[in-house]
């Protein structure tokens, strides 16, 4: 925490990590009846509520949460450190679903906190999140792969707008505007964002040219197809 700079740069991919927290957590909330407690929550005590850390590892856990400021965040530190220690020794009391904290971890990693303003919004430095709802989060589309090519490529000063063909096979195109410059860019098979002419100049020539525009959890799905088909 206090790196702004360091969390400025991944602004962008803690944005769509919190977003697949947030679908994660409205489904272990929906599951455990625990809608209530949505989204920022320690579900061990769902799940088990007679699991208890050991001592010492009890210890530490509250010695580092001392220094941990925000109350959302602390739940949540303890809950990811309780379900990994829970499904380490009970694998079968942890049900079928997603991962619930992974996501919010790399958050964390990606930049430190986030903070709650007066009007509702999460300031996750650099950008504002709206929480919303957990039902509108329960139908919103999964971020395939949480991979570190992904989420670094997703990363990038500027308005950003995202662009792929209509059929949605790809090139993945993005249009980046800056203070004092557009840059247009494709994501290429190595794994590069490179100069790119294929973007119209006006946003309403690019459905003539055949190009559809991408929300940010579509695009990084789309760089993890990528990111997979180079790999094979």
């Amino acid at each position: 925490m206090g790196d702004w700079d360091f969390a400025f740069g991944h602004v962008m991919s803690r944005r769509i990590l919190l977003r697949e927290y947030m679908r994660r957590a409205a489904l272990w909330a929906e599951v455990y009846s625990a809608e209530s407690e949505w989204p920022f929550f320690d579900v061990t005590q769902y799940v088990d509520p007679d699991f208890h850390l050991p001592p010492q590892f009890a210890a530490k856990l509250e010695e580092f949460l001392r220094h941990v400021p925000s109350g959302a965040v602390r739940r949540t530190c303890a809950g990811a450190v309780r379900m990994a220690e829970l499904q380490t020794h009970y694998p079968d009391a942890v049900p079928d679903l997603p991962d619930l904290y992974e996501p919010l971890v790399l958050f964390y990693e990606r930049g430190g906190e986030f903070v709650r303003d007066n009007a509702g919004f999460l300031d996750l430095t650099g950008v504002l999140f709206r929480p919303g709802t957990l039902r509108g989060h329960l139908g919103a589309p999964s971020l395939s792969t949480l991979s570190d090519t992904v989420l670094d490529a997703v990363d990038a000063e500027g308005r950003i707008s995202y662009y792929t063909t209509a059929d949605g096979q790809g090139p993945l195109l993005r249009r980046r505007e800056l203070r004092d410059e557009q840059r247009d860019e494709l994501f290429s098979w190595d794994l590069q964002w490179e100069p790119t002419d294929r973007i119209p100049g006006f946003k309403e020539e690019a459905k003539d040219a055949g190009l559809v525009e991408l929300d940010e959890i579509a695009a990084a799905n789309l760089i993890g197809v990528i990111l997979s088909n180079t790999s094979r």
